[in-house]
């Protein structure tokens, strides 16, 4: 009684002396309810003293959610929460997300939720308050109309409604709302981004309870994710060999279908499967008149049930954004679809998965709704995308698959509605936003214990998994940078930096050209003899099979192609080179350590290993490279060697042109 006497006594004089004025300049979504508790005879006792004024009512908006008292919350969360989490530098911060953990839970059961204001307006307060949650820090907040969060409150609170973000893409996602106001994310910007997610949801619903492909998607129960082809000014045209026809192009969650349009109906859809293993392959591709490649704009796909690859183009006047974004989604299916034949993932952890991907395509049809601008990157958005492009992406992969199938983490007793160490997980989102995926319960905790992605006061096993990642994408991206710096354009450019590289082999060229005019007789009569066995030796007869004739115009065009390829590879040639200049003046220390080391160890294998057993060694290990026991292996390395790589600076180069003073006549 004592402590809530005092406690009362403290908010009284408070609100008597104005210590709310400051906070209150403008009117805010606080306003209201700074009055109640100016009012309300409750207030004291609800009071939590670790907590500012902002997260106290936070705080108090979520115990009306779940029907109980601030107090009780606390004592729940004392309850429940490690002496780490207690640990009281971070008491007000855990305490505060155990609390929005648990509303939100409870928020997102409700029926159309992302249309309430009210809801719209929890989440971003949550955000705020989560910036300044202890007593100490009430002052670092001003309580205007034009409040606005960062990066690590949209992180920490968004990926709690998997609908809004997940913790693999947020960052991408922050970055993408903020683009226009200085990496600080504005209500009316994240309102309008909540939006656009109400209607795509609708639009989602809509298709896939519609008759679209109803006798195809019947027996996996497919749902669409997105259409195309349906607008005369936008068509989608499908290139198989020579034979090219309109139609429309329908994405669901396990395959893309293709419908081509006859004179007034659609013909019989063609089924190009995303999620058996077919060895399947989506690029983007060029496409032009007479099989030039001119227009880049088109998808490929390829697989082994296919006798011939498929093209699918989306026509457009400028750019490329609707290939883009259709490449992205079809991408994220495949590879949702890869990732669980990978790990063997089945029943709710595989409809959990689904969800992921799912919820990943909303969101870029959200955000491609609301933006303005044709720069966004689709990619980073999507999170199976993303993962194949991070350095260690496959690494966050793995970590997902172990905390889909693990259930012996004791998190998983929160994983119901009404714990609050966890968020909810995504196959929690869509079975309340009305959708059912595959042929589990549509209510995730009736056939298992699944949790969300972020964890009160603590970093996750995939937090962690990412955050390194992304460690490693910046050296990467720094990398990258200076590979973009050499590129010149122009083939006399280009054979000009090439040249100054090759000086070694010119050197070489120079010695041989010694050999030919015999400035060491022993020398070049032993070059002769080599060289005369060599030709002497017979030689089977090489049989080629020649292209078809073409025509004048096809002739230029090969011919254009073909500079452009040559450019291409001449540039490709220099930054391997430049790689391997970089390497050799220790650039970037530590990857030169890794290459010396690397040498050292062939130098002892060459020196020490007979030769027979060097080529049994070097035999078995390209031979059972892609054997079953090795595969998954090989792949890892193969992909650690790329990602290495990447990460190599290329050595500077200065570009010095010939000062020519020409006079006019």
């Amino acid at each position: 009684m004592a402590v809530a006497s005092r406690t009362r006594n403290m908010l009284e004089a408070l609100v008597k002396e104005g210590s709310f004025k400051w906070l209150l300049s403008k009117r805010s979504s606080f306003a209201e309810e700074f009055e109640e508790l100016d009012s309300s005879p409750s207030a004291a006792r609800n009071w939590i003293s670790e907590l500012s004024p902002v997260a106290n009512i936070i705080v108090r908006r979520c115990s009306k959610i779940l029907e109980t008292s601030s107090s009780e919350l606390q004592e729940g969360f004392n309850a429940e929460a490690s002496e780490a989490i207690m640990d009281k530098s971070r008491y007000a911060r855990n305490f505060l997300e155990y609390c929005c953990f648990r509303a939100l839970a409870l928020s997102t059961q409700v029926m159309g939720h992302l249309a309430e204001k009210k809801f719209r307006r929890l989440t971003f307060d949550m955000m705020v308050a989560w910036e300044a949650p202890a007593a100490s820090s009430q002052s670092l907040i001003n309580l205007d109309d034009d409040l606005s969060v960062g990066v690590e409150a949209f992180s920490r609170i968004a990926p709690a409604v998997p609908i809004i973000a997940n913790v693999i893409i947020c960052e991408n996602l922050f970055q993408v709302l903020t683009i226009s106001t200085g990496g600080r994310l504005h209500f009316s910007v994240y309102d309008k981004y909540l939006n656009g997610l109400e209607r795509v949801i609708k639009k989602m619903k809509s298709q896939s309870e519609s008759s679209l492909l109803s006798a195809v998607r019947s027996s996996r129960g497919e749902k669409i994710l997105e259409v195309d082809g349906t607008v005369t000014t936008q068509p989608v045209l499908e290139h198989v060999g020579i034979s090219t026809w309109p139609g429309r192009l329908i994405l669901t969650d396990h395959a893309l279908y293709f419908e081509a349009l006859r004179v007034v109906s659609y013909d019989k859809p063609k089924r190009y499967d995303l999620s058996d293993d077919l060895k399947q392959i989506v690029k983007p591709e060029l496409t032009g008149p007479w099989g030039t490649r001119l227009f880049d704009k088109a998808v490929l796909y390829k697989s082994i049930s296919l006798s011939e690859p498929v093209v699918i183009e989306f026509p457009e006047l400028r750019g490329h954004t609707r290939r883009d974004y259709w490449l992205a989604i079809i991408q994220e299916i495949l590879y949702v679809h890869r990732f669980i034949n990978k790990f063997h993932i089945t029943g709710i952890e595989k409809d959990d998965a689904l969800s992921k991907a799912v919820l990943g395509i909303l969101r870029v049809q959200a955000v491609q709704e609301i933006s303005s601008s044709n720069s966004v990157c689709f990619k980073s958005l999507l999170m199976f995308n993303l993962c194949d492009q991070l350095p260690g992406g496959d690494l966050i992969l793995e970590t997902l698959a172990n905390m889909s199938s693990s259930r012996e983490l004791d998190r998983g007793n929160y994983a119901v509605a009404g714990g609050g160490m966890h968020s909810i997980s995504a196959l929690a989102m869509v079975s309340n936003l009305g959708f059912v995926f595959g042929s589990s319960s549509s209510n995730p905790s009736e056939a298992g214990l699944l949790v969300g992605e972020v964890a009160v006061g603590e970093m996750s096993l995939l937090e962690k998994a990412v955050k390194e990642s992304r460690d490693n994408y910046k050296k990467v991206v720094l990398a990258q940078e200076t590979v973009d710096g050499v590129k010149v354009d122009g083939i006399d450019t280009n054979l000009a930096v090439m040249k100054e590289l090759l000086l070694p082999v010119t050197e070489v060229g120079k010695w041989l050209l010694s050999l030919v005019y015999w400035d060491d007789p022993l020398k070049s009569l032993l070059f002769c003899l080599f060289f005369t066995f060599i030709i002497f030796r017979p030689v089977d007869e090489i049989k080629i099979i020649a292209p078809p004739p073409m025509n004048t115009m096809e002739q230029l065009l090969a011919v254009q192609n073909a500079v452009s390829q040559v450019e291409q590879h001449i540039q490709d040639g220099n930054i391997v080179l430049l790689k391997f200049r970089a390497l050799l003046l220790s650039i970037f220390p530590q990857a030169s350590e890794k290459f010396a080391v690397t040498l050292l160890f062939t130098a002892l294998i060459l020196a020490f290993l007979p030769t027979k057993y060097m080529l049994l060694l070097i035999f078995l290990e390209t031979f059972t490279r892609y054997s079953p026991p090795r595969k998954a292996s090989t792949e890892r390395w193969m992909r650690r060697l790329r990602e290495w790589w990447f990460s190599i600076p290329a050595a500077p180069v200065v570009l010095e042109r010939e000062k020519e003073d020409k006079k006019r006549k």
